[in-house]
């Protein structure tokens, strides 16, 4: 019976996983056909953020895919196997996109007719406001520059930090949900739903907000001080990130003392917040964007971060630690006397 359950799950999970991507899959087969076809994609016909959503749908596909057998051959590091070959399917494909796409525009946008590798239009779409053509340059040197100058003579390749932390980010979070709930039906081990079924939520919640600002950017219009619908949506981005990292260590840590259970995931989700923020300066030259004016929005002397920013990492650690709180609250569970649950 339970094996019966076991294969319904997968064959569920694997049927999810392709609806859920198909847009990404669609997006990567036109430009696979623009490309054997004519060579290059022309700016009109790009689908947004190819990269990093195609290679991702591609790595977590393979992974559930793969789950009974590697359940069968890993057993309870099955999920550690499966997440490496997904991350390392991920940085395949995805490398695969940057270094052999080219994609073509128009003269009105400032870029050469030959067309420019895909890493380097990423970076030109994230970092130009798409109305005017303008790069977000620091508002204080009171400078713009063309989206040829930042292809062509300020291309950082460091600025996919951030794409490339949301993108294993999501693949190890959405696997280890996957994989989670299938051991549990294998061997009918609860003792990880509750961190589980958090982590699915946060991991959820923190794709829809990706989904979303692939579309809207949110709603971001060209200025490096951004509407308060943005700003509040931008650091609910960041905050989500924080937390699916640091749920996801702490579901990995159920059977460590209190202390560590707590501390370690709150502080994993400080640390990647801040890599998330130290990502988005890198693209924007080493500036962020700034939720407000005034002393609580501008950045302190001596370093980019402004109080709300140290707010904003802060709160995703804060949030962590309350979650694993819920995930460990079980009369049944010895966590909750400061016990091992060994």
């Amino acid at each position: 019976m339970e094996n019966k359950k076991f294969r319904i799950y997968w064959i569920l999970s694997v049927i999810g996983v392709l609806a859920a991507s198909y847009y990404p899959l669609y997006m990567g087969v036109r430009v696979i056909v623009d490309m054997i076809k004519d060579g290059t994609v022309q700016k009109e016909n790009y689908p947004k953020y190819i990269i990093p959503y195609t290679p991702v749908a591609f790595a977590v596909i393979l992974g559930v895919l793969l789950l009974p057998l590697f359940i069968k051959l890993f057993k309870r590091f099955a999920v550690l196997a499966a997440s490496v070959l997904s991350v390392c399917t991920f940085f395949g494909v995805e490398l695969l996109f940057e270094r052999n796409v080219v994609v073509s525009a128009l003269e009105e946008t400032g870029l050469i007719e030959t067309g420019i590798k895909l890493e380097a239009w990423q970076m030109y779409m994230c970092a130009i406001d798409q109305r005017d053509g303008y790069l977000l340059k620091p508002v204080m040197e009171h400078k713009e520059y063309s989206a040829v100058e930042i292809l062509m003579g300020e291309y950082n390749p460091a600025f996919k930090l951030h794409f490339y932390l949301i993108s294993v980010v999501l693949i190890i979070a959405i696997l280890n949900s996957i994989y989670g709930f299938a051991q549990m039906i294998k061997t009918g081990d609860k003792s990880r739903a509750k961190a589980l079924i958090l982590q699915s939520g946060c991991a959820a919640v923190f794709l829809g907000l990706c989904i979303l600002a692939c579309f809207t950017a949110f709603w971001r219009d060209g200025s490096l001080t951004v509407s308060p619908l943005s700003a509040s949506l931008m650091a609910a981005f960041f905050i989500l990130l924080g937390l699916t990292v640091g749920v996801f260590v702490g579901s990995l840590m159920l059977k460590s003392k209190k202390a560590v259970l707590y501390t370690v995931p709150a502080a994993s989700a400080l640390i990647v917040t801040l890599v998330m923020y130290i990502g988005e300066m890198i693209l924007l030259h080493g500036n962020l964007y700034r939720f407000g004016e005034g002393f609580f929005f501008d950045g302190l002397p001596g370093i980019v971060l402004a109080p709300v920013d140290i707010l904003v990492i802060l709160l995703s650690g804060v949030f962590t630690w309350f979650f694993m709180l819920l995930a460990v609250r079980d009369k049944n569970n010895p966590l909750k006397t400061g016990g091992n649950n060994e």
